[in-house]
């Protein structure tokens, strides 16, 4: 895809979501028109607060945010994961007493129709909301939105939560397997190929040196925290991945990452509960050629570490820095 695109984000910052909306709102080629913040990495007041906070450094506070779910559809009281993303934002508190406006959902539902055609869902997050925007307005859903970009599943390794399950499947399957079974042009991007977007650290001082947008000050020490999270999740590993960066960048670089077509279907409860399903035997490429759902496979690790650089170092667009 090329030009510029109108993006609806749909979040749950969280560290990897909130570097992923720093490079949103960096990107030249990318308009955040809204932004759907809910439960998942952390509550969905915090997640409100930490959208709030990137938003007043970026000077974005035109930007809508709309309050997400507070928990998945099945009812459970959510787990969220201090240790991995801080109370906050790793060790930055958002300041308690920013205050923001906060939209209902049936403002995303607004959106979509403003701009009818003409753009592009980006979710990293559970799939809640888009879930019930889905139950409530199936065809405007996959007439009026070009593509979803989408991280969440996992396939051929091990999960971050279970052994077959990645978070954001996990926290709300019935969601999950909802948006798979009803969502068309749908580009999934699962743990398999986002946990190759690592980040090492000297990678990390090189963008927080050069950088020359307002991020600089919080790019490093949330990376840090991250870094160590993941040094105790994962004992060897050379940096941290950061996931959710990776669909806007399969949105704005068709370099990054490279796909396969097959279905997928969500396990929606026992024991393999938020496992992605999709037929990988040789057979399947043939009979899924038709298949609206597109799996990240691969990535270019030298164009990822490129994007991340050039975008993560650029001013805000039309700054006069």
């Amino acid at each position: 895809m090329q030009g510029k695109f109108n993006v609806l984000l749909f979040m749950d910052p969280g560290i990897d979501d909130a570097v992923a909306l720093m490079y949103a709102l960096l990107h030249p080629k990318i308009n955040v028109v809204g932004i759907v913040s809910g439960y998942g990495n952390v509550s969905k007041e915090d997640a409100i607060l930490n959208t709030a906070y990137i938003l007043k450094l970026a000077g974005r506070e035109d930007i809508p945010i709309i309050g997400g779910a507070t928990g998945p559809v099945t009812g459970e009281i959510s787990t969220f994961y201090p240790e991995i993303h801080g109370n906050t934002l790793g060790p930055i508190q958002a300041p308690k007493s920013l205050k923001a406006k906060v939209y209902r959902l049936s403002k995303a539902v607004e959106l979509i129709e403003q701009y009818k055609g003409n753009i592009v869902v980006v979710a990293t997050g559970r799939l809640t909301e888009l879930a019930i925007l889905f139950i409530l307005n199936p065809t405007e859903m996959n007439e009026y939105i070009s593509r979803f970009y989408v991280m969440g599943g996992v396939f051929l390794m091990p999960g971050n939560v279970t052994a077959v399950a990645e978070a954001n499947f996990y926290g709300d399957p019935i969601a999950a397997s909802v948006f798979m079974t009803k969502a068309e042009n749908v580009y999934l991007f699962p743990l398999n190929v986002t946990h190759r977007a690592i980040v090492k650290p000297q990678t990390a001082q090189a963008i927080a040196a050069k950088s020359k947008n307002p991020f600089k000050p919080l790019f490093l020490p949330i990376y840090e925290y991250y870094y160590k999270a993941y040094q105790k999740l994962l004992p060897g590993i050379e940096g941290t991945p950061i996931h959710d960066i990776l669909p806007l960048m399969g949105l704005v670089n068709d370099k990054v990452v490279q796909y396969v077509q097959r279905a997928v279907n969500v396990q929606i409860s026992g024991k393999a509960r938020g496992e992605s399903i999709a037929d990988f035997r040789p057979t399947a490429e043939e009979k899924d050629k038709n298949a609206e759902q597109y799996i990240g496979w691969a990535i270019d690790y030298d164009e990822f570490i490129k994007e991340l650089t050039t975008i993560l170092t650029s001013p805000l667009p039309n700054s006069k820095t």
